[in-house]
């Protein structure tokens, strides 16, 4: 069991190496909640799965959801649960505190999301009244409202390239297909260039849409 935490650290040491190249997230979670709130929606916005606007004081009702799921991510760095995560591995703490995977949502919404893949469901059965989530329990697949799937497919693949972290290649290939269907619009780019300004770093596939034709997908580790 040590020799496999051990693992899942140096893992993790390596992370965290490669993302200090390109630039610094918060130091913590906390300090990115901070920072998600008063600058990146200062002014307020959409949360991400059923499209509802706040303002800047009924945002910090919402949850902070991390679009490629933090239990993928602990998985893969083989540190443990997510508090063992947060105490021995820095590029876990990297990886929780970077916004550019980090989106507001309702609360609802983001338990039902839990950490289900994404997929196209069959049908129009809205998992949430009023919210055009659609979950199948049955398969644990969880289908977004189409203005942000090209949104969710870019922070996926930010993931994914800045972090090392994998994605399915069925998944890689839905993701790509809705980030070819849905372009950056305005407020994505906006909401980049915010957190480039507290981070240091860019998601590159808002910026350069093509860059996305060269990335390669493959299963998660075991």
């Amino acid at each position: 069991m040590t020799a496999f935490l051990n693992a899942g650290l140096l893992i993790g040491a390596a992370v965290l190496s490669q993302a200090c190249s390109a630039g610094e997230p918060p130091e913590s979670y906390r300090e990115m909640l901070r920072q998600l709130w008063s600058e990146v929606y200062a002014q307020g916005g959409v949360e991400i799965y059923c499209g509802a606007r706040f303002d800047r004081d009924s945002g910090r009702k919402l949850n902070a959801e991390h679009v490629y799921p933090m239990s993928w991510v602990t998985r893969e760095l083989r540190c443990g649960t997510r508090d063992q995560c947060r105490e021995r591995s820095p590029g876990f703490n990297r990886i929780e505190a970077d916004l550019h995977n980090i989106y507001p949502a309702r609360t609802d919404a983001n338990q039902r999301r839990g950490s289900m893949p994404f997929a196209e469901v069959p049908g129009e059965q809205h998992a949430i009244a009023g919210c055009d989530i659609e979950v199948d329990e049955r398969s644990r697949v969880v289908e977004p409202r189409p203005p942000v799937r090209g949104e969710i497919a870019r922070a996926m693949f930010y993931v994914q390239q800045t972090y090392g972290m994998p994605i399915y290649p069925r998944q890689g290939e839905l993701l790509l297909r809705w980030h070819r269907a849905d372009p950056p619009d305005a407020e994505e780019r906006r909401r980049n260039d915010a957190i480039a300004k507290i981070q240091g770093r860019r998601n590159p596939f808002i910026d350069d849409p093509a860059q996305a034709d060269r990335l390669r997908f493959e299963a998660p580790r075991r």
